[in-house]
């Protein structure tokens, strides 16, 4: 009988919409979080123009959480590559909540808009800001990073990605 596969992934071209934050879990695991928003339009049936964002949550780990914290900030526009996690949450009431995240795979600024990045410093301060705020890490509860698998290097890697081929 053959085996059923499935796949999880998600390509997206978009803005940051909030400045990386930079921490590392209790584990030792560096965490980078950013928000990356999309957007579409389209005509309606009286053919007026309507637009729509999406705000979508993004974690990255270890190594490559350590360069987006160093090359970006809010408005640069990125492409992202990764797979949905969802985490389940509990509040202080005991109420359960999910909350739906993009590991990061892969990143490639394509458009700086004249910005200057964050900077790795920057991000941890703003991380040591949110978990003095919130009085909780809010990170994910497992080094995602993990496998059984070993990493891919760039000498490995026969994908080669070019933003030209976007357009």
């Amino acid at each position: 009988m053959a085996k059923s596969r499935s796949l999880n992934k998600v390509i997206l071209i978009g803005n940051l919409t909030r400045d990386p934050i930079l921490r590392e879990s209790s584990n030792g695991v560096v965490v980078c979080t950013f928000g990356v928003a999309t957007n579409t339009s389209w005509k309606d049936g009286d053919g007026n123009v309507q637009e729509r964002a999406e705000f979508h949550n993004i974690v990255a780990f270890n190594k490559l959480a350590e360069i987006c914290a160093q090359v970006l900030s809010t408005g640069m526009l990125v492409y992202v590559e990764g797979e949905l996690r969802t985490r389940a949450k509990t509040k202080d009431d005991g109420e359960r909540y999910y909350k739906t995240e993009i590991k990061l795979n892969d990143m490639l600024l394509l458009n700086s808009k004249d910005r200057s990045p964050v900077g790795v410093d920057a991000a941890k301060v703003a991380g040591d800001d949110l978990m003095e705020k919130t009085g909780e890490d809010n990170l994910p509860e497992e080094n995602l990073e993990g496998s059984d698998e070993p990493a891919q290097t760039e000498e490995d890697s026969d994908d080669e990605f070019d933003a030209k081929d976007l357009f």
